[in-house]
């Protein structure tokens, strides 16, 4: 795409320019004739040069198309700054480059130790990579953390931009990780030898991990805590103080909520970083048998976080559930510990919907505010999934109607992606035709609905609910439509 709307845009510009090559040549001839015809004037004229012309003039060389483009090229790189040749306005430049940019200046082990890495085998030289990136990724989440506990959490607390109790809400306790990282981080560079390399980190970290546990309380919190940011945004000098952050050099443009989840996203990092560790590690290596453990361990933890995080955010977004009718409180939903996926939704009359798929129960609803909190009002009557029937549909076969914004799109333009949820027994309750935004999130509601289906009535055995429940991660932004 781009080269043909390159080419189409230069080659026109190679032939303006000989026909601005013939112009020039032509006037300089017609100069010279008309010198003697024009009459005399008081004003200065600028005498035409004229163009000495050899005998015998050198016959041109043959220039083949792929030359002829890669001179128009140049042509064009060379007076891009004076003719501007392209339509669309340049970016305006931040007056402090570092600030636009989301990455920070990291070097490889292979770089900082260059004169060690060439007497090492590859494949060691791999595992002393991974070992620095482990060592790198510490030191910047310290930087991090106290980057927001000095430009965030210090300056809104003295300022009364927020009350304590509502900052003790958000950040909660993120200020303890400073020490536990500082203390891994120290552990990890007092084991690295003179030349760089550190020899064992499984004893190590099998000593460290069980501090990981402080994450627990953190990540059961996160639900509630970005709920309540997002609704104090709404107050206009939160929103300032926050946008003149993002807007400053130390925020490398990232929001406030970039950096409260840097925490659970380095959490999740280390069965991967110790997996890539013991990758690159033989099985002769003294640090094989402990980094087995240490993974082990790693996955443990991080698993038992995921699933009470899990519940923690099932049970914040049940208690933000309001009935219209008493028959509308179906039994399953008190007792649902899981939430496997939920979203913000619209159907096909224009009405926005929030669905929520809890491990027995689908829930669709309508979002609200109530007494200053976002609270979802249940929409006709809740469907257990065991006595659920999903339909995937073709596209094109569902009619968009009940609004004015679809009057004027033809065909199926906006007829995609719809799949329909419904009772067994019809006489139960009413169906629902939902639309995913694009066919990737249709895939994932069809998958997580049919895995809960599946173990509703015994039937899987590739998995339980609670590695499912993490498709709620990709479903949240999915939109649907219900008719």
């Amino acid at each position: 795409m781009v080269a043909t709307g390159l080419l189409g845009f230069l080659l026109p510009m190679r032939g303006r320019r000989k026909d601005e090559k013939k112009g020039r040549s032509s006037m300089g001839e017609m100069g010279v004739c008309m010198e003697q015809e024009e009459e005399p004037t008081n004003k200065r004229v600028k005498p035409v040069s004229k163009v000495a012309v050899t005998t015998n003039p050198v016959p041109p060389s043959k220039v083949t198309p792929l030359r002829r483009l890669s001179q128009t090229i140049q042509r064009t790189i060379s007076l891009r700054s004076d003719n501007q040749l392209f339509s669309f306005s340049p970016r305006s430049r931040s007056r402090n480059p570092s600030a636009a940019s989301k990455r920070r200046n990291s070097k490889l082990w292979s770089e900082t130790f260059d004169h060690v890495s060439e007497e090492l085998s590859a494949k060691e030289v791999k595992r002393q990579e991974v070992i620095f990136e482990l060592m790198q990724g510490e030191q910047q989440l310290v930087d991090d953390l106290n980057l927001v506990k000095k430009n965030y959490y210090e300056p809104m607390l003295k300022l009364s931009i927020m009350s304590s109790e509502e900052l003790s809400e958000i950040f909660s306790t993120l200020e303890s990780f400073i020490p536990l990282h500082e203390d891994l981080l120290r552990r990890l560079l007092a084991m690295r030898q003179a030349d760089g390399t550190v020899h064992e980190v499984g004893p190590t970290l099998l000593n460290w991990l069980p501090g990981l546990h402080a994450y627990e309380r953190y990540c059961c919190n996160q639900v509630a805590a970005k709920a309540l940011l997002d609704y104090k945004k709404q107050n206009r000098q939160v929103e300032n103080f926050l946008r003149l952050c993002q807007e400053s050099a130390f925020s490398r443009r990232l929001d406030l909520w970039n950096f409260l989840d840097l925490p659970r996203s380095r959490l999740v990092k280390y069965p991967l970083l110790l997996k890539e560790i013991l990758k690159q590690t033989g099985t002769d290596h003294p640090d094989w048998a402990h980094l087995q453990e240490v993974i082990a361990l790693s996955q443990d933890i991080v698993g038992l976080i995921n699933s009470r995080t899990g519940e923690a955010e099932c049970q914040y977004y049940k208690k933000r559930l309001l009935y219209l009718y008493d028959s509308q409180q179906d039994a399953t939903i008190p007792c649902s510990r899981i939430l496997l996926c939920h979203g913000e939704l619209k159907n096909s009359k224009g009405q926005r919907l929030h669905v929520f798929l809890f491990e027995a129960v689908l829930v669709i609803t309508r979002p609200l505010s109530r007494e200053e909190q976002l609270c979802y009002q249940v929409y006709r009557q809740p469907i257990p999934v065991q006595d659920l029937v999903l339909e995937d549909l073709p596209d094109g076969e569902v009619r968009l109607g009940g609004s004015i914004r679809g009057a004027f799109i033809t065909g199926n333009e906006r007829a995609k992606n719809f799949f329909r949820v419904s009772f067994c027994e019809r006489s139960r309750g009413q169906s629902h035709t939902l639309q995913a935004n694009d066919a990737f999130n249709k895939q994932q509601w069809l998958s997580c609905l049919r895995r809960a289906m599946m173990a509703s009535r015994g039937e899987d055995s590739t998995g339980s609910l609670t590695e499912l429940a993490g498709l709620s991660i990709h479903c949240t932004d999915s939109t649907m439509e219900e008719g």
